[in-house]
């Protein structure tokens, strides 16, 4: 990748904007569980928004992660290998974002690799990675480790089934929505337009 020089006028604008959005509580979150979920061969990083992107940006960490939501030798990531290439960097973050759109995140919910690999949004890489914490939270398989209270549980389908008796109960009744055939009647009105007859 080219290196970027600073950004002027509406450019720089946008990317201050973007980085006001970076949440260093909750960076603190996903590094506590980052650390937990893939155990003791992961170091911590220093604080920090620049030292969070350079602990994630060669994707090896990611794809630890990732793999440590599967069951063990199930992972979706099969060779994990730390390089300083550019292309092999990418190319991890890449099978990371693959693997997380299979195990249940959203395409629209996912962040670019240029995102992490520059630093450009690191903000929305926070957010996949709190959408992939609260996953595997609902998901309730026993691979998550860490404390649930970190991510928000998704919501998840409440079916209801109806017996064929009580359905048809419902069909008997009148729905506010539709009005009422009781109370208010036309009787003694007479026709648009025409006038009041006063005898």
């Amino acid at each position: 990748m080219a290196n970027r020089g600073p950004s002027y006028g509406l450019s720089r604008e946008v990317q201050q904007k973007i980085d006001r959005q970076y949440d260093p509580d909750l960076e603190q979150i996903l590094v506590q569980w980052i650390l937990a979920q893939c155990g003791g061969d992961v170091k911590q990083p220093e604080p920090g928004r620049d030292n969070f992107q350079q602990w994630l940006k060669d994707g090896t960490v990611l794809c630890r992660l990732i793999n440590s939501l599967h069951p063990r030798g199930q992972g979706p990531v099969a060779k994990i290998q730390a390089s300083a290439m550019a292309f092999k960097q990418m190319e991890q973050i890449s099978q990371f974002l693959q693997a997380a759109e299979r195990y249940g995140i959203a395409a629209t919910d996912i962040f670019q690799t240029v995102d992490l690999w520059e630093g450009k949004n690191m903000a929305c890489v926070q957010r996949t990675l709190m959408n992939l914490g609260s996953l595997a939270v609902t998901k309730g398989d026993g691979l998550f480790v860490g404390d649930p209270n970190w991510f928000p549980k998704k919501s998840q389908e409440n079916r209801r089934v109806f017996s064929e008796d009580k359905l048809k109960e419902g069909q008997s009744v009148i729905g506010l929505q539709m009005g009422t055939n009781r109370g208010a009647s036309q009787a003694g009105m007479t026709g648009y337009g025409m006038p009041r007859q006063i005898l």
